[in-house]
């Protein structure tokens, strides 16, 4: 299969390139600047807005990922946040659409639903928290990603293509993690608004590459994160000191995530096989 890339050239597009690579794909980088080091496949330099740039890359294209994005809420002004990642997911899917592809994957982000970046930051409803959990943004980007899952929907309703919206937790390679989580021991105050998660950059290019290798599936959100928090402590003990007012819809048992990737595992077959545990 050959697959486009956008974003190809950041860090979770450099190791979606090798995950695909490494498993017989073929692959084309569509991203503003070049990778900092030789690149994987094709490099194609491409204004991801504009959908003649997308189109002429994606040709003979099977599949898109579509990392593209500014990646945090307040690195750039408001406007140029929430234009800029709307902007391009219209213009890939829209591209896709015009050439036929049948398959997309889409970076959406956790801070959809609302608390990560929000004035005063604030924890999910209850946990585990799935796909259903109702989406409250006060931000920027958060508001893109929730606007990009609802123009994946569109696209799917409007051609049939399989559009999968993944809300990715903090990415983090292993040595960032495992720092975080040295922080988390303690401060765990700081967290409880992302419910002290996280997921390897290994894990998410992984459930990139069981999104484009799918078969019969439409629109779906996916949440992909970590099997578990920053912490050795159980995570119902951690909920109950730091925020006690998030309802428990069903048993965490011991260190597991609070968020919940049975959706995933269960249309895809996803299971996060990195921890920070790893690197103690």
């Amino acid at each position: 299969m050959r697959v486009l890339v956008t974003g190809g050239s950041g860090r979770l597009g450099q190791q979606v390139l090798r995950e695909l690579v490494g498993h017989g794909h073929e692959v084309v980088n569509a991203d503003r600047r070049p990778p900092a080091v030789a690149g994987i496949g094709d490099y194609r330099e491409v204004d991801l807005a504009d959908v003649g740039h997308v189109a002429g890359a994606l040709s003979g294209c099977d599949a898109v990922v579509h990392l593209g994005a500014i990646p945090t809420a307040y690195s750039h002004p408001d406007e140029v946040v929430f234009g800029n990642n709307t902007r391009a997911t219209f213009a890939v899917l829209q591209a896709s659409a015009l050439l036929g592809v049948r398959r997309a994957v889409l970076a959406s982000s956790l801070a959809a639903l609302g608390g990560a970046y929000a004035a005063t930051p604030f924890p999910p409803l209850y946990a585990p928290v799935d796909e259903h959990h109702p989406l409250r943004v006060e931000d920027p980007y958060g508001l893109s990603k929730e606007v990009d899952e609802r123009i994946g929907a569109m696209f799917h309703r409007r051609t049939g293509m399989t559009v999968l919206a993944y809300r990715f937790h903090w990415i983090a390679n292993p040595d960032e993690y495992a720092a975080r989580a040295i922080e988390v021991r303690d401060r765990p105050e700081r967290w409880p608004q992302e419910l002290w998660g996280y997921v390897d950059v290994r894990d998410a290019a992984y459930a990139c590459r069981l999104g484009i290798e799918s078969e019969g599936l439409g629109f779906e959100v996916l949440n992909i994160t970590s099997a578990d928090p920053l912490s050795d402590v159980p995570t119902e003990e951690l909920m109950r000191r730091y925020c006690p007012n998030v309802q428990l819809r069903g048993r965490i048992e011991g260190t597991n995530s609070a968020w919940s990737t049975e959706k995933v595992r269960r249309l895809l077959g996803y299971t996060p096989m990195h921890s920070w545990r790893d690197e103690q």
